[in-house]
């Protein structure tokens, strides 16, 4: 058995700072409130009803994981946004039409508290937006220090002996890594020169960063997937993760191209298309910002199938995603996808998938669990990038030179294994006859 890691314990308050006040973050804290009161169940959320299994099958140990580590109480969670518009968690959540009114009646007076601070926003990087409740600067440092303080008064307000910030704002466009983001120095020298290479997104990280927050970023931006952050993640001791909660179409790839590939099933080709009509669809509607979300999606299917390795199989399969913004879905996405595989002999297949999914109740238990859990990774003393947090992304980040996992059970196993280690227990291998063991 391993020696247990240090953990420090879950005491005080947990600040939970969203970077965006829209459809999932409002779900997000409305489930929260209901789940407070047990009038709705967390269904979904790994840390609130996922087991574990520790030792042998024999020993019949499989606790929940939420009483396996010491993970941040519902009760001791609060919230804190930024947006770039200015209605508070109640208005902007009956304008999402993610919940119903009921729902939304039951935890009014919690929604009608949480009101959003000024956002740091551009419409250089969504421009489909065009909010007015904005931070003005000089500079971006200058807004990295209006947010620092932000988070300071969050703090003393709130009484909070510790936070967490999760990006739950909109696809930015497109970015590739330059000079500025290969070094911290360079960083805030771009961000004192207004360098348009830093988005607002990296402005909300490195501000989190510099006030002791870990960082956890749900959107595909590039934001902390660059070597200025993970400097300065390794100098604060924090932990960041990302990128693009892994939800509704994507979540289904990464379900079903492991089965394929451990059935060495072929594949000739996978056309995806969405259709959604919230306030994501309507970012995505411009072709730079689908850019950044077409690269995530995209990425999935060659890590899992491995054509490299397995050239007959996969090595010339057509991959196509496209996403349609038409307003009457509203959250409630819908995907299609047409799968063309083949199998013994070369006979070719189909599978045809219609998935009516509701992407903020699929992104809202994601980040419950990625606030609860990068927590527990500061406690525990982890910093840099957690690439056991891999099993929420789409796009999950890595160390350089290594290439990301994108196959939902490994990734599963990854984040169990982790969470024994941390607490000394053995890892599961599956090796060995465990019965007579």
């Amino acid at each position: 058995m391993e020696k247990p890691a240090k953990i420090q314990p879950a005491t005080g308050k947990l600040g939970v700072l969203l970077a965006g006040l829209g459809a999932v973050s409002t779900t997000f804290v409305a489930g929260v409130a209901l789940c407070r009161k047990r009038l709705r169940r967390p269904f979904g959320s790994l840390t609130q009803l996922g087991t574990i299994r520790l030792g042998k099958r024999t020993e019949n140990r499989s606790p929940a994981i939420r009483d396996f580590v010491p993970l941040a109480s519902l009760d001791d969670l609060v919230f804190g946004a930024w947006d770039c518009f200015a209605d508070d968690a109640h208005q902007a959540a009956t304008k999402a039409g993610v919940l119903t009114k009921e729902d939304i009646d039951l935890c009014a007076d919690e929604l009608r508290a949480l009101r959003p601070m000024k956002a740091v926003f551009s419409r250089d990087y969504v421009r489909r937006l065009d909010g007015s409740h904005v931070k003005q600067g000089k500079n971006k440092m200058e807004l990295a220090e209006q947010l620092i303080e932000d988070i300071g008064r969050f703090t003393k307000e709130n009484g909070t002996s510790r936070n967490v910030l999760v990006w739950c704002a909109s696809t930015e466009i497109f970015l590739k890594p330059t000079e500025a983001h290969q070094s911290l120095a360079a960083f805030e020298k771009a961000l004192r020169d207004n360098d348009p290479t830093i988005a607002p997104s990296m402005v909300y990280a490195y501000a989190a960063l510099r006030a002791g927050v870990p960082f956890a970023n749900g959107a595909p931006n590039l934001t902390v997937d660059i070597p200025a952050i993970w400097e300065l993640a390794r100098r604060e001791s924090l932990p960041v993760a990302g990128k693009d909660f892994k939800t509704g179409q994507t979540l289904m790839k990464t379900i079903l191209a492991p089965g394929f590939k451990a059935r060495m099933i072929g594949l000739k080709g996978w056309f995806s298309s969405n259709i959604l009509g919230n306030r994501d669809g309507e970012v995505l509607d411009d072709p730079d910002s689908f850019k950044t979300k077409e690269e995530s999606k995209l990425s999935v299917l060659d890590t899992i199938l491995q054509p490299e390795l397995h050239g007959e199989l996969y090595g010339d399969f057509h991959h196509k995603v496209r996403i349609n913004y038409y307003p009457p879905r509203g959250d409630n996405k819908e995907s299609w996808d047409n799968i063309d595989i083949f199998g013994w002999l070369d006979y070719p297949m189909q599978i045809k998938i219609n998935f009516l999914c509701r992407d903020s109740i699929l992104a809202a238990p994601i980040v419950l669990d990625l606030a609860l859990l990068m927590d527990l990774a500061h406690r525990a003393g982890f910093h840099g990038i957690q690439e056991w947090l891999s099993f929420y992304f789409k796009s999950p980040m890595v160390p350089p030179k290594l290439y990301p996992e994108h196959d939902l059970f490994i990734q599963l196993m990854k984040l169990k294994n982790t969470l024994r280690w941390l607490k000394g227990e053995e890892l599961i291998t599956h090796l060995g006859n465990e019965y007579y063991d």
